[in-house]
């Protein structure tokens, strides 16, 4: 390809996957994308149609009605077939009982395949690509008769950013969304702008950001979608400062502030931090995977918490649909007839530093009862007490219970409690410039910026001439506390 021919396909393309451009330009062959395959199928005819994308679809058998939907977004240079193959989520519509609708984008778009999350003519309500999306969210739930409140949306890089751009243009329509390697919603607004939220978004506060979603749906006031947020600690293509706007963003819009309600880990070096709202439910929860790059985190396995193969931009490391979905409660809504009403009464009858202990009210009809912490599940008993054991010192932990039915199905789950365990080490609180407590290993560098490990707050310029107090608590896990730091 001559440069002068290859500079002008750059000024077109918003490019979201560095080493997916090279593959582009090298590898293409012209040829359209592979047919969808399997269980998955094309629909036409799904309405209009203004953004010129295809629908796909995948359904489990004797799906039941008023089921959830999901709406799951490729990145670039992918197709609706390659996440379906490799996302994970057809396992989970079949052992929940959902349907999924795969969008999918083609070179007629955008060189690269790409989603535009940049394009105010694609990602606007009522607009090209997001008014697609959602005349197929409208067909599919008169076709399977979904639950209107239980739709989401998910997407990866691109796709990421038209999810996040797509839950402040239709708050009304998604009742969750989560963003994988992605961009906060209206971070970019021309191809030009396109290229510098990849690699450091602007340096708003979080109302600013915030603004940008109010302003996508004006004079809407809520209920707000709750939104996941995932993202790579080594991905240098949509950098994680995205991830801290993301958060800063959907915090502020929930209006519940950026310190996180809770923090833990989870497999495949991951750290979860929890946002809850009001009401003591998770509204906004990041996932962190330590040392992955640009890409969808995958976990291949039979087990009940592994899903997806990996392929290029699907990664191992851990079952993001699988935590995702629990997320959004996709877990407790598996079909199979009336559900069984909430425990009641539940409540923390003792912690130690490596336990805590629950008892509840028994529910009639109920054969067992499924305990979760965090979000998931740990246990299964028969009983109405349970002890839950090998727990870390000094954190704390949040519990659901639900009653499940002879056939294996769980009901709705109860209020959450939370419940912190004894001891651990005490606060300690260090002051210092940013660059010394990034050499220290308390913060780390992105786009120029310093960040507080753990909880990703933004300290200011990577200098001499900027000092914080860093509060750490649990260990490793920093916040500021400029304004007072008791030990």
């Amino acid at each position: 390809m001559r440069p002068s021919i290859l500079r002008r396909l750059l000024r077109r393309v918003a490019p979201t996957a560095a080493l997916a451009l090279v593959a582009a330009m090298l590898g293409a062959t012209g040829a359209p994308p592979a047919a969808a395959a399997g269980g998955l199928q094309q629909v036409t005819g799904f309405g209009s149609n203004p953004g010129n994308l295809q629908m796909y679809e995948y359904a489990p058998a004797s799906l039941p009605a008023n089921a959830p939907l999901v709406v799951a977004l490729h990145g670039c240079t992918q197709t609706a077939n390659d996440y379906y193959t490799n996302s994970g989520w057809p396992k989970y519509a079949d052992l929940w009982g959902f349907a999924v609708v795969f969008p999918q984008t083609t070179a007629a778009n955008n060189a690269l395949s790409c989603f535009g999350w940049f394009d105010p003519a694609e990602d606007g309500r009522g607009r090209g690509e997001a008014a697609s999306i959602v005349q197929m969210v409208e067909y599919a739930k008169q076709r399977y008769g979904s639950d209107g409140r239980r739709v989401y949306v998910t997407g990866l890089s691109a796709g990421g950013g038209m999810t996040a751009d797509l839950l402040a243009a239709y708050p009304d329509v998604f009742a969750g969304g989560s963003v994988a390697s992605g961009l906060p919603a209206q971070c970019a607004t021309s191809q030009a702008g396109a290229s510098g939220c990849q690699t450091g978004p602007q340096k708003l506060t979080p109302a600013q950001w915030g603004d940008k979603v109010r302003a996508a749906h004006p004079g809407y006031a809520g209920p707000w979608p709750r939104v996941a947020i995932w993202q790579g600690s080594a991905d240098y293509t949509v950098y994680p400062a995205n991830a801290t706007a993301l958060r800063d963003q959907w915090t502020d819009v929930w209006g519940i502030g950026q310190t996180p309600s809770a923090t833990d880990s989870l497999p495949g070096g991951t750290t979860r931090s929890v946002y809850d709202d009001t009401s003591g439910n998770p509204a906004v929860v990041t996932y962190s995977v330590s040392g992955m790059g640009h890409g969808l985190a995958v976990s291949p396995g039979s087990g009940a918490e592994q899903c997806g193969t990996t392929a290029a931009y699907f990664l191992n490391a851990i079952c993001s649909t699988y935590h995702t979905g629990v997320f959004w409660g996709l877990d407790r809504d598996v079909p199979g007839g009336e559900q069984l009403p909430a425990p009641s009464g539940l409540h923390v009858t003792d912690v130690a530093a490596d336990r805590v202990s629950l008892s509840w009210d028994a529910v009639a009809g109920a054969d067992s009862y499924a305990v979760h912490r965090d979000g998931a599940g740990v246990a299964g008993t028969a009983g109405t007490t349970y002890t839950d054991t090998g727990l870390t010192a000094g954190t704390a932990y949040r519990y659901t219970v639900t009653a499940v039915d002879g056939s294996g199905t769980p009901g709705t789950a109860s209020p959450q409690v939370t419940a912190t365990t004894t001891g651990g080490a005490p606060a300690r609180c260090f002051t210092a410039t940013n660059y010394a407590q990034v050499a220290a290993g308390r913060a780390h560098t992105t786009g120029g910026h310093v960040y507080a490990n753990g909880s990703d707050q933004d300290m200011g310029l990577y200098n001499v001439f900027v000092t914080h107090t860093l509060r750490e608590s649990p260990t490793g896990y920093f916040v500021i506390a400029d304004t007072g730091c008791a030990a």
